[in-house]
């Protein structure tokens, strides 16, 4: 009788030090539910917010409760949302397999004589730019998604701006302001904001995601302290023309010969796509395959696959659209790790192109392992 395979030993990291701890323990969750447990023996790996890295007991839900009580005490318009994203964390059962390892600082000791391969689900700074990639790299572990290059630009707003104008996709009118420069000249930089930017707009720390630190500015009045606001969670802030029109996402998966999902449309009543309306229960509805003429959608799959090729992107990555009028489509961003719930839009739009969540999770552990 044949031997039978070894299981592929995944550890699925999680947390994180940024402050987006509920949206990537709700995919940590989901992910590990989801996991083909015939191919795949699961190892979750919780980082926690002071740096420490959790292996052993169950990570997932003792971030999950401490995340949860530090987003009530610190109240705020998204506490609730983000109390109802941690509450499912800490409820779902992973039947995950735990590895026995004291808690240390940084990088366990001895990680990639445990494990085959890395999940990569964090958001934001500390984890999606790049940062923890390159750990990760270093001790020699195979991880999926983007590289420390594409990761790094793909959290960057200004510099995925930069590059993608530079390869010639059609982007939003945008300026780069630093903080330092607006403490120092705050009258010219905003005269030049109205002239060049013009009203409304949307300001943006350069380094963050989940719509945390952004505002819509509809008159000049309102402009300081959007900047200000921004300015609190990064030193470079991104202020880019709001476009009246409709929201649109591909999801790409692949490595150097990556494949685009059919298009989905966003809808939401709010006037922008803020926290609570992109992760609050019933606040959004997700148009799958979007309403779209052919040709409109073969462009924004053509774009999509050139803005993914632009940032040399790995693995999988989320782009999103605005379409203005009735055909303009202009590139908004790449998202180099999307949400990953089974109901988030990254996995809803290959489901609808034919590959299912659990399958969507074995492919994306093969390229990881492809790319090395």
């Amino acid at each position: 009788m044949a031997e039978a395979r070894r299981k592929l030993r995944v550890g699925v990291v999680f947390g994180g030090r940024s402050g987006e701890h509920e949206v990537s323990l709700a995919g940590a969750a989901s992910v590990m539910a989801a996991m083909d447990r015939s191919r795949f023996e699961v190892m979750p790996i919780g980082i926690a917010r002071d740096g420490r890295w959790l292996m052993g007991g169950d990570p997932l839900r003792a971030l999950a409760r401490e995340a949860a009580r530090l987003a009530l005490t610190a109240g705020g318009a998204e506490a609730h949302t983000k109390h109802e994203l941690l509450e499912r964390a800490a409820a779902a059962d992973t039947g995950a397999a735990l590895m026995r390892m004291e808690t240390s600082e940084g990088l366990p000791e001895g990680l990639r004589e445990r494990l085959d391969v890395v999940l990569v689900l964090l958001h934001g700074p500390q984890g999606e730019d790049g940062t923890v990639q390159g750990l990760l790299q270093l001790a020699g572990v195979p991880y999926t998604g983007a590289g420390v290059l594409a990761s790094a630009v793909g959290m960057d707003k200004i510099a995925m701006k930069d590059l993608f104008r530079a390869h010639g996709l059609p982007v939003v009118e945008y300026a780069a302001v630093r903080r330092h420069d607006w403490e120092r000249e705050a009258g010219p930089i905003a005269r030049g904001i109205a002239a060049e930017i013009g009203f409304p707009c949307f300001v943006k720390p350069a380094n963050l995601g989940s719509s945390v630190g952004i505002s819509k500015v509809k008159a000049p009045e309102d402009l300081p302290a959007a900047i200000e606001l921004a300015a609190r969670h990064d030193r470079r802030i991104l202020v880019e023309r709001a476009v009246q029109g409709r929201e649109v996402e591909v999801a790409v998966l692949g490595n150097d010969d990556p494949r685009v999902s059919v298009p989905g449309e966003v809808c939401f009543p709010g006037e922008w796509y803020d926290y609570d309306t992109k992760y609050g229960a019933g606040q959004t509805t997700f148009k799958v395959p979007a309403p779209l003429p052919a040709d409109v959608t073969e462009e924004i799959r053509a774009l999509a696959l050139r803005a993914f090729r632009a940032t040399d992107c790995a693995g999988m990555a989320r782009v999103d659209f605005f379409i203005e009028g009735e055909r303009r489509v202009l590139v908004n961003e790449i998202n180099t790790i999307p949400g990953f719930t089974a109901t988030s839009a990254y996995p809803r739009l290959w489901e609808a192109s034919g590959i299912p969540y659990p399958e969507l999770i074995s492919r994306l552990i093969d390229l990881a392992l492809e790319r090395r």
